[in-house]
């Protein structure tokens, strides 16, 4: 009598013929469940006003995909422009209440002026707040999405474990991302308003790194906005495709958390610089990491 060869069991039961072999299968399943599904993991946030500029009519229609936004920008005023005054950004209501603790929307609004100020300080010089200047930027929150932490606790434990078996580290979980919306403008000396933009982005698998924190995603989608308003004023015009050109080399002193260009930036805190970078990757939270802003100085 002759038997036919049995398959293995594990061939038979196994959904996904193409499990990794060095990784136990159970990891092997949720590793290709999570690169499934990070592909469309991206959290919405529509564009939102909230009544603050001092003018909505000049603003353009609609673009963008991952960040969406609506912009004015009145170049030839712009070129003439030297001196840039931040004001402290602020939140709507509806914004502020979204976030349990005041300590957390300071820190979110900080991390958003001094990405803004040290971007800025490669054209302009900046001057604190209240002082005379060229331009005057003000900043307002209109929305958060809050980060959920513990989804972003388990996706820190899904890279970070994958990490250690795999060529590559499995994407964040695509569940309880945040956002982030701001409306801001910069108006001349006379008040008139030379820029201004209505901005939103949501957190992606591939792009934001999870943190556990209720604003983990807002903390580093505000350097995204920043980034793209400050491009717009330097340029005095609106941005076209991603910015490739490297960055300065008073940016990356800044970045690293040294002395900024400017002492008009210090007002909004340094950056964690490499320490803040090690510290996301492991999901750490922006609040064991973030410095404190240096109070400016008075005369």
């Amino acid at each position: 009598m002759r038997y036919r060869r049995r398959r293995p069991d594990s061939v038979l039961s196994n959904p996904f013929p193409f499990s990794l072999p060095w990784a136990p299968r159970g990891l092997s399943l949720a590793v290709l469940m999570a690169l499934a599904m990070a592909g469309a993991g991206c959290s919405s946030v529509p564009l939102k006003e909230a009544g603050t500029l001092s003018s909505y009519g000049n603003l353009g229609a609609p673009k963008g995909k991952l960040s969406k936004s609506r912009v004015y920008v009145d170049g030839t005023r712009l070129i003439s422009a030297n001196t840039v005054s931040i004001v402290p950004t602020s939140f709507a209501f509806s914004a502020a209440t979204r976030v349990k603790s005041d300590a957390d929307r300071v820190m979110v609004a900080n991390a958003l002026d001094r990405a803004l100020c040290i971007s800025l300080s490669d054209k302009f010089q900046l001057v604190s707040s209240g002082q005379p200047a060229d331009l005057t930027i003000r900043s307002v929150v209109t929305d958060i999405v809050p980060t959920n932490k513990a989804m972003a606790g388990v996706s820190t434990v899904v890279t970070v474990g994958t990490g250690f078996v795999l060529p590559v580290a499995v994407p964040r979980l695509p569940a309880g991302l945040g956002g982030l919306a701001v409306e801001a403008e910069a108006v001349d000396s006379g008040g008139v308003q030379r820029a201004a933009i209505v901005w939103s982005r949501g957190a992606n698998s591939l792009q934001n790194t999870p943190r556990v924190s209720e604003v983990g995603d807002a903390y580093s989608l505000a350097s995204k906005f920043s980034s793209e308003f400050s491009r717009m004023l330097i340029k005095g015009r609106e941005p076209k495709g991603v910015d490739i050109s490297l960055p300065s080399g008073q940016r990356m002193k800044s970045w690293l958390g040294g002395k900024p260009k400017y002492a008009a930036c210090d007002a909004f805190g340094r950056s964690p610089g490499l320490i803040g970078a090690v510290a996301a990757k492991y999901g750490v939270p922006p609040q064991w990491t973030e410095k404190k802003p240096t109070p400016a100085a008075t005369y």
